[in-house]
């Protein structure tokens, strides 16, 4: 089954006096940090860049104001028109049909479209354990396991089903070789502590085994998900990069303001 994708982007806050709402206002320094950046891991590059809750506002964008599903960068932009300056990165995020329907949870601003999988199956989403990258309401963000996830309620604002996980409580997945021989081009989301995501995607092809390690021995992410395999797409404007896809799906966002603000972005 051809699974599709959803997007993901993040807009910088700057320090303002007055917002409107679903924005953040920034508690950080004047001038924002670098969105992306790249690090170098076992001989490999990738490209990290990071959501902060202090900071940034993330939030998921999966339709336009049609309700059509927004499938490419292109398109996203087209649905931000001016805003579109604020974007600090977008990153697709979450994986779903040929309809770009998800195949596992999807919850946006509360309102929940599909249920938690826990079935069986083919292809990386079904690789058990796979899990969930969520935010709670009060803005704490987590990657938490399918299982663990469905244990216990939970109110999240937004939440993305993907799979496989790739770091489970500080553990690498279990069917994952050290360095194996399936290599492709990767994305995927870690959590280092409740304030701090860091969305991640290689710069070349690589091992599910060196993906991981670079979550958990690079970055400290005790918990990390896979989002997307050789399709995985980045739109950095500090990179000044733009990948173009004929379907990435839907889009969880982050999103921040600078003067008058929009409910979706943060505003640099």
């Amino acid at each position: 089954m051809k699974l599709t994708r959803q997007l993901l982007f993040v807009i910088a806050a700057a320090c303002v006096a007055a917002v409107v709402v679903f924005v953040t206002i920034s508690r950080g320094a004047e001038r924002e940090p670098d969105a992306c950046v790249t690090r170098d891991f076992e001989g490999s590059r990738f490209i990290v860049c990071t959501y902060d809750t202090a900071r940034d506002e993330l939030r998921l964008a999966s339709r336009d104001a049609d309700g059509n599903y927004l499938r490419n960068f292109e398109a996203l932009a087209a649905h931000l028109g001016a805003d579109t300056s604020r974007v600090r990165f977008a990153m697709n995020a979450g994986m779903y049909n040929d309809a770009s329907a998800p195949i596992g949870l999807y919850i946006n601003e509360g309102e929940q479209e599909r249920g938690l999988s826990r079935t069986d199956g083919p292809g990386n989403f079904h690789m058990k354990p796979n899990g969930v990258f969520w935010q709670d309401e009060n803005g704490a963000v987590y990657v938490t396991a399918t299982d663990a996830y469905a244990a216990e309620p939970r109110a999240a604002r937004f939440a993305t089903q993907s799979g496989p996980m790739l770091v489970i409580d500080g553990a690498l997945h279990q069917q994952f070789q050290h360095d194996g021989p399936s290599r492709y081009l990767r994305n995927g989301v870690g959590v280092r502590d409740e304030h701090t995501a860091f969305f991640v995607i290689s710069s070349g092809v690589v091992s599910f085994g060196r993906f991981a390690r670079f979550f958990r021995d690079e970055l400290n992410c005790d918990n990390a998900l896979f989002l997307d395999g050789s399709v995985s797409s980045l739109w950095s404007p500090q990179l000044d990069r733009r990948d173009e896809s004929a379907d990435l799906g839907r889009c969880p966002a982050t999103l921040g303001v600078h003067d008058m603000n929009w409910q979706r972005l943060l505003f640099e």
